[in-house]
């Protein structure tokens, strides 16, 4: 089975530039593409193949040189994503593809060519340095694909795709009932008490100043 393993790094300023460009340049070339198929599709009825999709960046590079700054493999895998998305408007499954916006969360993908681990670090293609990541576990194999995304609070993520064996846990007959309460979180029916927290009264003066703080904020801020 393969799960994401997913953790928090923080670029260089060389890293974070890359980065923007990135994640500008695969907006761009999602949105063109889109606006390009759709205009085919709804004045002629034409619905475009994936092969031709994939011909699209030669000549979008040369109109636009500043796609040849980022890596290539962040375009391309950019339309398998727009593809995938179409496939699953076509069946039924999802909306027809929106635009992507520049001030929601950012995010591009890479397959193997397009990054590297060597001696437990993390290589984007394009970039020397390795990725100052904030490790909170081990992986359980070699990873086969990563996705670095940026959050509205400019936040970075990476997230590794790996292979792992899932452990089988022993099947226990034995059930319990579970009492929620006031006093306590809650009281099993073997007579176990668990203490409640109470986050909301613990907080509930610290929520109510950042309620505060955010309502005199400006949009987009």
């Amino acid at each position: 089975m393969k799960r994401a393993y997913k953790e928090r790094f923080y670029p260089t300023p060389t890293q974070a530039k890359l980065l923007a460009k990135s994640f500008g340049c695969a907006r761009f070339v999602y949105n063109n593409t889109l606006k390009w198929r759709t205009d085919l599709y709804y004045k002629e009825g034409v619905k475009v193949k994936n092969s031709e999709i994939g011909k699209r960046l030669v000549p979008l590079k040369e109109e636009f040189p500043w796609l040849k700054e980022v890596s290539n493999v962040v375009l391309q895998q950019v339309l398998r994503n727009q593809e995938s998305a179409f496939l699953n408007f076509w069946a039924g499954r999802a909306k027809y593809p929106t635009f992507k916006k520049k001030h929601s969360k950012q995010s591009i993908r890479l397959t193997k060519s397009g990054f590297r681990f060597k001696k437990g670090k993390l290589y984007i293609a394009k970039s020397e340095e390795p990725l100052d990541i904030r490790w909170t576990r081990k992986l359980p194999s070699e990873v086969s694909s990563i996705s670095i995304s940026k959050d509205a609070a400019g936040r970075y993520f990476v997230s590794m795709l790996c292979e792992f064996e899932p452990e089988k846990l022993d099947v226990s007959p034995k059930t319990i009932g579970i009492d929620l309460g006031l006093n306590h979180l809650y009281i099993d029916s073997d007579g176990r008490k668990q203490k409640n927290p109470k986050y909301t009264k613990k907080y509930e003066h610290k929520l109510a100043y950042l309620q505060r703080q955010l309502s005199k904020k400006k949009k987009g801020s």
